[in-house]
């Protein structure tokens, strides 16, 4: 039996559950050089029975694409709107153009305002603290006042670093909300449960093996981990998952409200950015939780119980920040242009079928960007190719990942594409001083792809894309936010060691 200071190493960075609302949800993130279009992303989560969506905003364009749709709409205001939403009037502004706007006869169903993004994490350093409160009390008493109250609820996402176990009791039934934020917390979760509105926890099993050899691999799925034993209830745990989920309730019911309804705002795995982010762990976690969530079997504490999440994420997102790790790009159930990457039974049935990938998906032409095999003054390759990743995503060349068995000019070849493709295939991107050159051949290799990028929308395709001596990079639009917000981590820049590596193998 793993002992008890592993035990408490376990629960951390992971998350709780509870409360029944139909379906099964999922996160539309939407930090990405180029996206499908709105229309082409609801009808996706359509042809796949996704009757649930969480967003990190309030975008109009994908408001609009889901009016007059049975999905429900878990709407966000972000972390830098919650000082602005401190003014009641600014809160009602907000409620009456993002809410109100679209809560009409054929409109938006929409059931949540999520109010910031784990604004107590650890890593912010109170920042958020002193914010958080007033703006949820505000908006939701902007919901009231708008008459939608009763149905439409504000609630806030928490990383699950608000709560932990003691040293001393290392268990799931001592769980507790960290002493430095037990206040403000207290008068949050009082708040919400005047309002009948749910506690939303985000949860990552995957954060638990990041980094750390020495824990069981096995205890991160759903599919033979040893057991842990409680100390002082005797309930077995054989995955981390139930551990948290159950050290949340602790949690809840030390603060004065055990029975409160608990929502899981993101969970997930990962597959790419690590050795252990794959698409056979992902299809094995995800194989495990599906049916776990269908046969309603709760947890130890909450047996019998069904528990509601919202999957992370959609779709790969290749804007966002790597400061957590290199996997942060890859999320995504389905690829940046919406193909499913591994079978998946949203049933729990374990019929593992395909999904259903996007329709009349719309790609840039079939050219590739690689090295110029007639290139004579190679001393700069491994110079160009870190100014190619570091305006692009070159994650999937790192460590365990996909394109990491690459050659030397293979991996130049992928950071040179990438570039190219981010900038919307403008000759001038595949330039590189001589060094690069276009090719209609897929240049693909193994399990690496060499990917075309989706055609932007016609206001941003005259932009043109910055040459590899320019100090510019290309542009990206979006309010969600740029990474997960994570337990501390250091940061994971791609460059950096393949790219001594490289240099050392053109020499």
């Amino acid at each position: 039996m793993v002992g008890s200071c592993l035990f408490l190493r376990i629960i951390l960075f992971v998350g709780v559950l509870g409360c029944r609302v139909n379906g099964l949800g999922v996160n539309w993130g939407t930090v990405a050089s180029h996206q499908l279009p709105p229309k082409t992303t609801v009808k996706l989560l359509k042809d796949n029975g996704i009757l649930k969506v969480k967003l990190f905003d309030a975008d109009n364009t994908i408001l609009d694409a889901l009016a007059g749709t049975d999905i429900e709409v878990m709407l966000a205001v972000s972390n830098q709107e919650l000082k602005t939403m401190t003014d009641f009037d600014k809160a009602k502004e907000w409620v009456k153009a993002n809410v109100t706007k679209y809560t009409n006869k054929g409109g938006v169903n929409i059931k949540f305002v999520a109010v910031g993004n784990e604004p107590f994490l650890k890593a912010y350093n109170g920042s958020h603290i002193n914010t958080t409160f007033p703006a949820l009390k505000n908006i939701q008493d902007a919901l009231n006042d708008a008459g939608v109250g009763d149905t439409i609820k504000a609630t806030v996402p928490f990383n699950a670093d608000v709560y932990d176990s003691p040293d001393k009791n290392p268990d799931p039934s001592a769980g507790k909300f960290r002493p430095d934020i037990f206040a403000t917390i207290k008068e949050i979760v009082d708040f919400l449960a005047e309002n009948k509105a749910p506690f939303i926890v985000n949860i990552y099993p995957f954060l638990s093996l990041y980094g750390n050899d020495e824990f069981p691999v096995d205890y991160a799925f759903f599919d033979g981990g040893k057991s842990i034993v409680d100390s002082v209830t005797g309930n077995k745990y054989a995955d981390v998952f139930d551990a948290n989920y159950d050290t949340c309730v602790s949690a809840l019911k030390a603060a004065g409200h055990g029975d409160m309804p608990v929502v899981v705002g993101e969970i997930g795995w990962p597959t790419d950015g690590d050795k252990m982010a794959n698409t056979a762990n992902a299809f094995r976690y995800y194989s495990g939780l599906l049916p776990k969530l269908a046969a309603d079997k709760g947890t130890p504490l909450r047996p019998g119980s069904y528990i509601e999440v919202y999957m992370f994420s959609l779709f790969d997102e290749d804007s966002k920040s790597i400061d957590p790790g290199n996997f942060e790009k890859h999320w995504g159930i389905f690829t940046y242009d919406g193909q499913p990457k591994f079978p998946m039974d949203f049933s729990g049935k374990g019929e593992n079928k395909t999904l259903v990938g996007a329709k009349d998906v719309k790609y840039l032409p079939k050219r590739w960007c690689t090295v110029n095999p007639d290139a004579t003054d190679t001393n700069k390759l491994a110079e160009k190719m870190q100014f190619a990743c570091n305006k692009s995503d070159c994650t999937s060349l790192g460590f365990g990942s996909s394109c990491n068995k690459l050659d030397g000019n293979g991996k130049v070849s992928y950071a040179f594409n990438m570039y190219y493709q981010m900038n919307n295939q403008d000759d001038r991107a595949c330039d590189f001083q001589g060094l690069g050159k276009v090719t209609t051949e897929n240049i693909s290799q193994g399990t690496c792809n060499f990917l075309i990028q989706l055609e932007p929308p016609p206001q941003s395709s005259s932009s043109s894309g910055s040459s590899p001596d320019s100090k510019s990079s290309p542009s990206s639009s979006s309010s969600s936010p740029s990474s997960h917000a994570y337990p501390s981590s250091s940061a994971s820049l791609v460059g950096l060691a393949f790219i001594a590596v490289l240099t050392f193998m053109l020499v």
